[in-house]
């Protein structure tokens, strides 16, 4: 009996011992699943970082798509009367008809040409002998072949000004000596930097050079040396600060308060590079310039950049201070909840979120983008009330169909679907504002193919050495790219500019500005291209 109640408690202690085991183990199991499960997401993870930066060295690296319809694909529009502009006939012929198609041979074009406007330089080709080798008479021209043309440079050169006032006076009242006699002296034209032998011509072509070219100043001195004139890039630097602080800042001036006068504007930002920084932060440390621009709908466009220590939202609150409206921009958190301003968000940037989802669903994102794209191709030369029409009418129906896909797919984690998915929905409003105004472009595009002059000069001049430096840079970025913008030849602008305003009281009448505006009619009949 005893023997009994010993057996049973040892196996009762038994079983609870393995019980106990099992649960262990059933714990153990669970840890091991889960970081199973955290192991294959960061592996999942990991590889499409790996798949995106390899696409990234390697692929191609336009986001262009083509967004004509397959052949055979009827228009979006074609049972829309107030969008085509062609008239269909009630009756079709059933019949069947053959067609002949005639294919147009182009010429071919030639990679290079003359401007019309090149001066022409003819070289005749006379024989050397003009007598008949058979009976010694003298031979008559019967006409001429041009048989190529050649283009010829001839460099620049470095021309000595010296500018002379001749001082006249009356020899009849000096000979007077009841009265003094008068002088008259000639007046020369103030220059543009007193005590300096830089001219309007040399600066504008140092400034041009530069911010056109993107050719740093130390590799202009060579070039300067070249052509006559001994100088170093220091000089030119001073040059280039004290022509943007004295006569170019009035004019950027001028075109800040009227680009701020307007309701809509894009707005972008990138990094730079000071060496002497106010704020004690080292040079390495990242400074920005800020590039906002208007659109082509509400007049002339300007291209405004600013040089700022910082990527904070109290550069934006400093500039829009006296701004109403919409900003066009990305997704960085400065751009929201700024007063008497309302923000519309690129579908360039949801775009390129889904692109490197590179998956099924990352493509299906893509496609919804593209169909937008598609349709704006197609507004693209509609008014601004008609545009907005149509969007409601034919854009409207995909964000919203692309958004509820967004919404009702389980897309979690840290992988690359999931931030797609977490950055169109962050932004559904300022996503939705190109719907309600047809001058609101889709995207944020212009305002980041007018600030990649600044990316492509940083490569090249690397640098700015002081902020008043960055600043001067700013000023002559704006003033090239709005004058680009408004097919003006930035070099003639500046040369007039440099040559005029040193000689006429621009700060007492600042309303004189006006007329050197890269949009003036002055400007636009004297600095054509």
């Amino acid at each position: 009996m005893v023997n009994e109640m010993s057996n049973k408690n040892s196996t009762e202690k038994l079983i609870t011992l393995l019980e106990n085991q099992i649960a262990i183990m059933k714990q153990q199991n669970e840890e091991l699943s889960k970081k199973l499960d955290q192991s294959l997401a960061q592996n999942k993870y990991l590889s499409e970082q790996i798949h995106h930066l390899t696409k990234t060295l390697y692929g191609s690296k336009s986001e262009k798509s083509k967004y004509q319809a397959p052949d055979g694909q009827c228009s979006l529009f074609e049972d829309d009367p107030s969008f085509s502009d062609s008239e269909h006939t009630d009756e079709q012929s059933t019949e069947s008809v053959s067609y002949t198609v005639i294919r147009k041979i182009k010429n071919k074009k030639r990679n290079d040409s003359f401007k019309e406007d090149v001066e022409i330089e003819e070289v005749h080709h006379h024989p050397s002998d003009l007598q008949c080798d058979c009976c010694q008479s003298n031979m008559h021209e019967i006409g001429s072949t041009i048989v190529r043309e050649e283009a010829k440079f001839i460099p620049a050169k470095m021309v000595r000004v010296q500018h002379i006032e001749h001082a006249y006076e009356c020899k009849r009242c000096k000979k007077d000596s009841t009265q003094n006699a008068q002088i008259k002296r000639g007046k020369a034209p103030m220059a543009v930097i007193p005590r300096s032998i830089a001219g309007p011509t040399v600066l504008a072509k140092l400034i041009y050079d530069k911010f056109i070219q993107y050719l740093p100043l130390y590799r202009q001195v060579k070039e300067w040396e070249r052509s006559g004139l001994l100088t170093n890039d220091k000089n030119l630097s001073n040059w280039v600060i004290r022509v943007a602080e004295e006569w170019l800042l009035p004019i950027y001036d001028r075109m800040k308060e009227v680009l701020l006068s307007k309701s809509i504007l894009h707005i972008d930002e990138t990094y730079a590079q000071i060496l002497n920084r106010s704020d004690g932060k080292p040079g390495q440390s990242n400074a920005y310039n800020w590039v906002f621009k208007t659109v082509p709908s509400q007049g002339p466009v300007i291209v405004l950049f600013q040089s700022a220590l910082s990527r904070g939202r109290t550069v934006l609150e400093e500039f829009t201070t006296n701004f109403r409206g919409t900003v066009i921009c990305d997704g960085y958190s400065a751009y929201g909840k700024l007063p008497n301003i309302t923000f519309a968000n690129c579908w360039a940037h949801v775009r390129r979120y889904w692109l490197k989802a590179d998956s099924k669903n990352g493509r299906i994102g893509v496609g919804y983008c593209d169909q937008l794209y598609k349709l704006e191709s197609q507004f693209k030369k509609c008014s601004s009330s008609k545009r907005r029409k149509l969007r409601n009418k034919y854009s409207k129906p995909i964000v919203e169909k692309f958004l509820k896909w967004v919404e009702e797919s389980p897309f979690y984690g840290k992988n690359a679907l999931a931030k797609a998915a977490e950055y169109t929905l962050n932004r559904v409003q300022e996503l939705k504002a190109f719907l309600q105004d047809g001058r609101i472009e889709i995207d944020n595009n212009p305002a980041e193919n007018a600030i990649r002059p600044t990316v492509i000069g940083r490569k090249n001049w690397l640098f700015s050495v002081s902020e008043a430096g960055a600043k001067a840079n700013a000023v002559c970025l704006s003033l090239a790219e709005t004058a680009k913008a408004n097919g003006i030849d930035f070099y003639q602008y500046l040369v007039k500019v440099l040559t005029d305003l040193p000689n006429l009281p621009i700060h007492n009448q600042p309303e004189i500005l006006h007329n050197y505006m890269p949009w003036s009619k002055a400007i636009q009949s004297t600095c054509v291209k």
